[in-house]
Formats: structure tokens, sequence, C-alpha cells
């Protein structure tokens, strides 16, 4: 967008679009720096704003990832409603589709800076309370989606247990995806735990 072009939209679509690119550019910062390298500057900076502009929007470094966090999982978890709705369906056995989802949330940038959140929290007092909510509220939107597209009742003995334990072995991929590309075997994992839910959820 140039900066005539820029000029013309009204200042709420400004704001609305400044404020987009600063959550944004925040959880690129943190998944390429990590927490200690991902200052307020730096982000506003890759942004393409500046700092008085991005604390306008963001008082507090804390205000600003946190921000950032959500509106990335709020696009995540609407990703993966589209993903598995019944018109995208392919192929693929529906239960490994929605294994490969729920997968596919914990291996990408979204997780990668949200673990950098996760481990600053763990220090900083500021964040703790904050990201403790953020991550319980992801945590239950992700449980509900996978109860939903799985078509089971959790009501049913085993099977809430079942579901998380779905959630938790895709988070456990994705940390072992950080360092290198476990592509390949993740693969075979999926399927297999695929079957695994078919046999135990029936």
């Amino acid at each position: 967008m140039t900066i005539q072009a820029a000029s013309r939209m009204p200042q709420q679509d400004r704001s609305r679009a400044t404020r987009r690119r600063l959550l944004e550019a925040a959880v690129d910062c943190l998944a390429a720096y990590g927490w200690a390298g991902s200052t307020v500057s730096v982000v506003a900076e890759r942004a393409g704003v500046s700092r008085g502009a991005a604390q306008h929007h963001f008082p507090t470094r804390e205000d600003l990832f946190t921000a950032a966090v959500e509106h990335v999982a709020d696009q995540l978890l609407a990703d993966v409603r589209e993903q598995l709705s019944p018109e995208a369906q392919g192929d693929t056995p529906r239960t490994e589709t929605v294994v490969e989802v729920i997968v596919r949330m914990y291996t990408g940038e979204l997780f990668r800076a949200a673990l950098h959140l996760w481990v600053a929290a763990a220090r900083e007092e500021p964040l703790r309370a904050r990201i403790i909510a953020l991550e319980n509220r992801v945590g239950r939107e992700a449980h509900r989606a996978a109860v939903e597209f799985l078509g089971v009742d959790e009501r049913a003995p085993g099977v809430r247990e079942t579901v998380q334990a779905t959630l938790d072995m895709a988070r456990g991929l994705g940390l072992a995806n950080l360092l290198t590309d476990d592509g390949a075997r993740r693969a075979g994992v999926v399927r297999q735990w695929a079957r695994i839910l078919d046999g135990v959820l029936g």
C-alpha cells in the first residue's frame, strides 16, 4: 500500500491496519528472536511504524506480545474450523485429517512464538497470569473443536482423556519439530494415532 493510498484511508481503518501489522510483526519477532530479542522497538521497525505508534496501541511490552499470540491463535482456530468443515474434506480418512490439522496447530510459527512466551512467563511475573489465561482459553477451544470434528461424546468414559491425549501428543510433536524437520516421522505417528483413536473412540 502506498503512502498516498494509506492517507486516503479513514482514520479508524488506518488504526486497525497499524494494529494488525504490529500484531503480526510481534509474532514474527518472537519466533525469530525469542523474548529477549523482541523489544517494542524491534517490532515497530519490522511493522514499519514508529515506536510511539506502537505504544499508542499497546502501552506495555506485555500488552503487545500477549495480544499478538491471542490474535494469531484466533486466526489459527478459525483456520482449523475451516479445514475441518465438510466442504474441505478430501479422500484422507476423517480421523487422520482431524489429527493432521491438530498437529499442524503445534508445528507452525505460532507454536514457536508462543513457546518463547511460555518460557519468559516462567520468569516474568507480569506475563505469567496473562499467558496462563491465554493458554487455558486456546486449550479449551482446541479441545472443543477436536471433540466436534471427531464426532464424539466426551461424556462417555475415557473420551475426554483420549481427546486431551491427542492435543498433548500434538504439542509434543511440536516440540520435537523445533530443532529439526520432523515431518517424515511425524506423518507416521499421525497415521498410527488416527488408527488408535478409531479403535478407542469407535
